[in-house]
């Protein structure tokens, strides 16, 4: 009986689709079923979630490549010495623009650093104290512009003095009949511009400046070329290829000066860049010195005249792309920078006037 009872509860179980082979659990025991269908769930949930959070993270990851995906760039700056303060500003700036690009400076008087360009320096943008030093630089203009720059410079009589020597002259003149070697060596001298990206800069003042305290009692241009006259008094210029220094001496013809004449009588201390005369003054080691409205601003120096446009000129700062860039579009932003709002506040901040 119990054995047909058996085989009974045997074919109700088959009926009831109950195929597993494990026991029966003993009363009081906890169901495994419940426990392995919530692990099968915790990982199906856990295998959701990992899909998920590996998308995010490659989602992550290319968005950080993206962010990083600009590859670093040293930009070299030739800037005139009276940008040293104003542009260093600048550079710190622009890392929250371009944190890839670094900006490298190299600060002198703008005709050394025409003349290092020209000797291949490695160089992507120009900045000039004067339009001379960029005209020169620029295959753009024609001859008879670059002839006007030379005339405007007290080197030019010189240069015409040495072409007296006939014999000189006529070597000279033979060199410079094959037409192919001029305009390969115009190409050569001047073709350093990328021809679109010359802009004025800005616009600066020159003045008259003097140590803490004035000694000598300095008041305007026209008494420091009356004192220059009777040898009273010392004066720092900038050298002849020095745009400050051409500025001074058009100030010294303006009030007919004789430059070499005052030079020999020793009241002329002569100096390679703006900054220079500009510590000359500083250091009381001069009665006074012609500096640019920004570097008399910068080194708390007193001005007592400013300089007109008739006495000297214009004082324009052009600026340019180089051809010789390999980062030409990087240079070309940051030009674009320093002719923004942002820049033009640093340089109005010790003088400058952007024109751009």
């Amino acid at each position: 009986m119990a054995e047909a009872i058996a085989v009974m509860f045997g074919v109700l179980m088959l009926g009831c689709g109950h195929t597993s082979s494990a026991p029966l659990e003993a009363p009081g025991q906890e169901s495994s079923v419940e426990e392995f269908v919530d692990l099968g769930s915790t990982a199906g949930n856990k295998e959701t979630g990992s899909t998920a959070d590996s998308a995010n993270a490659d989602g992550m990851k290319v968005a950080n490549n993206k962010a990083s995906s600009a590859e670093p760039v040293e930009l070299v700056v030739f800037a005139a010495a009276s940008m040293t303060e104003t542009l260093t500003e600048i550079a710190d700036m622009y890392r929250d623009i371009a944190p890839n690009v670094t900006i490298v400076y190299n600060f002198d008087s703008s005709g050394t650093l025409k003349t290092q360009i020209e000797e291949g320096a490695d160089c992507d943008i120009f900045i000039s104290a004067a339009e001379k030093q960029m005209n020169e630089l620029d295959a753009s203009l024609g001859a008879e512009k670059k002839m006007d720059d030379l005339d405007d410079s007290s080197d030019a009589e010189k240069q015409t003095d040495d072409f007296d020597d006939s014999s000189d002259a006529e070597k000279k003149t033979n060199d410079l009949n094959d037409s192919s070697d001029v305009e390969k060596g115009k190409e050569e001298r001047t073709g350093f511009v990328l021809q679109g990206t010359r802009t004025d800069l800005l616009w600066n003042r020159v003045t008259l400046a003097v140590p803490e305290g004035n000694p000598s009692g300095i008041k305007s241009f026209e008494q420091l070329a009356e004192s220059l006259k009777d040898g009273g008094i010392m004066l720092a210029m900038g050298n002849a290829d020095v745009p400050v220094g051409q500025y001074t001496q058009k100030i010294l013809a303006y009030y007919d000066l004789d430059e070499e004449e005052l030079a020999g009588m020793g009241v002329i201390t002569y100096c390679s860049n703006v900054k220079e005369v500009t510590t000359q003054i500083s250091e009381a080691a001069v009665d006074c010195g012609i500096i640019y409205a920004t570097d008399a601003f910068s080194a708390g120096l007193d001005i007592v005249d400013t300089a007109s446009e008739e006495m000297c000129g214009k004082v324009i700062y052009p600026a340019a792309v180089l051809n010789v860039t390999h980062h030409e579009a990087e240079a070309k932003d940051f030009l674009e920078y320093l002719t923004g709002a942002d820049a033009a506040a640093v340089f109005e901040s010790v003088g400058f006037t952007p024109l751009s």
